[in-house]
């Protein structure tokens, strides 16, 4: 049976089109223990463990600190017998919903169905025999757990790569409806796809394919996007594009880096595109001849001493006379600096004189007694 024709009929035609700004993609929804994905629910920050998965203690530890920044979803490697075994530990202490990273081996699948997982990352033509295949979709189907089928550009098929010639859009879309149609033939609809590359154009082409000939929700991301510099970069531009054109349900950051600092980029992707609520935000301008206080030591220390306050407030701090003014008078909180000395506004209004090494405190004081807006 031809994928694409397979996954039309379980999705019915979806027109080509071209999502815009504030036009987001309409999918079908899956639900991740709890959390929805797709639909119209809130669009979900993931993120994986590092740790060895038999380290039971160093991943609670971990999801912990993930739930703490903010996470939604975290996903969690199944590739050997102990990291199987380890599941079920993992699932009763985590308080985010575990998604099992799965490849190849459709007992260690069966055995994280087992532990109560919330999702299973498993391409289903991987796992061998259409039996294998069976038993896998029938125990997620009957314990209501959606699948996400991941398509990487560094691991396409031999037959599609030799098709295609190297990795394209069109080879990644195919790919991943192969495994679409693999579902369908057992009757599997609850399902996310991801389409990732490591090169961002490629990446953002691929999704937009998915995202115009079929409903499935999407995870964004950019695979193997490297440090945190240059992987934040790199999943700014390819995740946000996407985002910024309607398109995606779920996002994973993916860094060479503690899975906290996924989150955290993740967050401020949503943020920077109005798709979640801020928490604090501080603006600053980038400095120039004209600074006349010590910006970067004010700065540092706001960011350290407010990194834990979850109270959406937004706070600018300028470095001088020219821009100062109108930039802090648009924030919650503003400091205009100039020769020593910075004007507090608080929401547009003119409220102090503050000597420079006062702004560090007074602004504190002004974020502990704001009051957001209901």
């Amino acid at each position: 049976m031809d994928a694409l024709t397979t996954e039309m009929e379980v999705a019915g035609p979806v027109p080509h089109q071209t999502y815009k700004i504030g036009g987001r993609r309409k999918t079908r929804q899956v639900v991740v223990g709890g959390v929805k994905i797709g639909g119209d629910a809130p669009i979900s920050v993931q993120t994986m463990t590092k740790t060895k998965t038999d380290d039971v203690r160093g991943t609670v530890g971990q999801i912990i600190a993930a739930a703490e920044a903010g996470c939604d979803i975290v996903r969690v490697t199944v590739n050997d017998k102990e990291a199987a075994d380890a599941m079920a530990a993992i699932v009763k202490q985590s308080p985010l919903p575990i998604v099992a990273d799965i490849h190849f081996n459709h007992v260690f699948a069966l055995k994280a169905i087992e532990a109560n997982v919330a999702k299973v990352r498993l391409n289903p033509g991987n796992i061998g025999s259409k039996d294998r295949i069976r038993q896998v979709l029938t125990a997620a189907k009957d314990k209501g757990i959606p699948i996400r089928i991941g398509v990487n550009s560094g691991s396409l098929e031999e037959d599609i790569l030799e098709k295609h010639g190297y990795p394209t859009a069109e080879a990644l879309y195919e790919s991943a409806m192969r495994h679409v149609g693999i579902c369908a033939e057992f009757d599997f609809k609850d399902i996310v796809i991801s389409v990732k590359s490591t090169d961002v154009k490629l990446m953002i082409e691929a999704y937009r394919l998915v995202a115009q000939r079929t409903d499935i929700p999407l995870h964004l991301g950019v695979t193997e996007a490297g440090t945190t510099r240059v992987g934040t970069i790199k999943s700014a531009v390819g995740i946000g594009t996407l985002l910024a054109e309607g398109i995606g349900d779920t996002i994973r950051v993916s860094l060479t880096d503690d899975p906290v600092k996924e989150v955290e980029v993740g967050k401020e992707i949503l943020r920077s595109l109005s798709l979640a609520t801020r928490n604090v935000e501080l603006i600053a301008c980038p400095t120039c001849g004209r600074l006349e206080v010590d910006l970067f030591s004010i700065m540092a220390q706001l960011e350290e001493k407010l990194a834990g306050t979850k109270k959406a407030v937004k706070i600018a701090v300028l470095g001088c006379v020219v821009n100062g003014p109108g930039e802090a008078s648009e924030a919650d909180i503003g400091i205009a600096a100039g020769k020593g000395v910075a004007i507090l506004y608080r929401k547009g209004e003119v409220v102090k004189r503050v000597k420079e090494e006062d702004i560090v405190r007074t602004v504190l004081e002004e974020v502990e007694r704001f009051q957001p807006e209901a």
